[in-house]
């Protein structure tokens, strides 16, 4: 276990550090059990397990944040939970309730409430919620049985490239992220698998991460490594991708709102081609574990695109949101739910 006293919250990456308690729910016989905090950090499962064969597991991601009154503060939580459920259908696996999903984050959050970062740390307590399918099977079928887990662990910056240290550098890549009508619209762990080698080959290269085109056509820019990408043209609109391909982050979904209300922008979801890169003053990806992430350059087919880093709207969102998600400022309803 890491030393909690020696933690260095300001330089923290995005890396494992076991903590003290975790939540654990069975599905057996068409139920979920109620759960429960357990403090063991190893599972034991059947070697038949279809997750570990057929892939049949979701996540999500989300973040607790210390306001300046001491509160755990969790970030749209129900947004997470109706995703989860989304990823849970496509999968053919048991939906995990919104109360179940609020009561696990909320459990482990309260357990684990000394490793939640202080106050405008720059840190924040990364949840990871899961489901995933065990027990005794061979054929290709859903399994009978599943978990739900929720861990956590102190997380700083996503990408190195962050929003005080001049942007992050990106290459598209020719690999695909997921098929058209495949499962890139969820947060299922195939795609996950399915983006190291093409994450691998980017940073070879010097690159943060890769950047995927769409599967049809390779014209269209699709997600950055594993956020969404926005970017600000040079008359102030926010542009983001849309494609059935792309999963819906919930921070890009939170970012629409506040250009339009807050910033007084205009927000359009479209497709974006490579070609129009020219028309963006700023770029960025988004996401739970990337926050904001300026993006100063993007390679594509020999050629680069250069991007202000951090921009100015850019800067002026991720402030912006980092004030609600720390308690600073009135959110929207249900945006933040007060743990403890």
């Amino acid at each position: 276990m890491a030393n909690l006293e020696n933690l260095d919250w300001k330089n923290l990456g995005f890396s494992y550090i076991k903590t003290d308690f975790r939540f654990i729910a069975t599905y057996k016989n068409g139920s979920w059990s109620q759960g429960e905090l357990v403090s063991e950090n190893v599972l034991q499962l059947s070697e038949g397990s279809p997750v570990l064969h057929y892939g049949q597991t979701c996540f999500e991601g989300l973040k607790a944040y210390r306001s300046q009154k001491g509160k755990a503060l969790l970030f749209r939580p129900l947004e997470n939970a109706k995703r989860l459920q989304t990823s849970c259908e496509r999968l053919l696996m048991p939906k995990v309730s919104e109360e179940l999903f609020l009561r696990a984050c909320a459990e482990v959050v309260k357990a684990n409430q000394k490793w939640l970062a202080p106050y405008k740390s720059g840190a924040s307590l990364y949840l990871r919620p899961f489901v995933i399918g065990v027990g005794d099977n061979l054929g290709v079928k859903p399994a009978s049985e599943y978990l739900f887990i929720v861990f956590c662990a102190p997380v700083g910056a996503y990408f190195k490239g962050g929003i005080e240290k001049g942007g992050a550098r990106f290459i598209t890549t020719a690999f695909d992220r997921a098929a058209p009508k495949g499962t890139g619209g969820v947060k299922v762990g195939g795609n996950y698998a399915a983006s190291l080698l093409a994450h691998k080959i980017a940073t070879e290269q010097g690159y943060d991460d890769c950047i995927y085109l769409d599967p049809a056509t390779h014209t269209k820019i699709e997600e950055v490594g594993a956020a969404n990408f926005f970017g600000i043209t040079h008359d102030n609109a926010f542009i983001t991708p849309h494609s059935p391909s792309i999963l819906p982050s919930i921070t890009k979904k939170s970012l629409m709102v506040l250009a339009k209300e807050c910033l007084n922008l205009k927000v359009e979801e479209r497709e974006i081609l490579m070609d129009e890169l020219g028309a963006f003053r700023e770029a960025g990806a988004c996401g739970t574990a990337a926050i904001i992430t300026p993006i100063k350059e993007i390679a594509h087919n020999n050629k680069s695109y250069f991007f202000e880093a951090p921009g100015h709207t850019t800067k002026q969102l991720y402030d912006l949101l980092l004030s609600i998600q720390q308690g600073e400022q009135e959110a929207p309803k249900d945006w933040i739910f007060e743990v403890c």
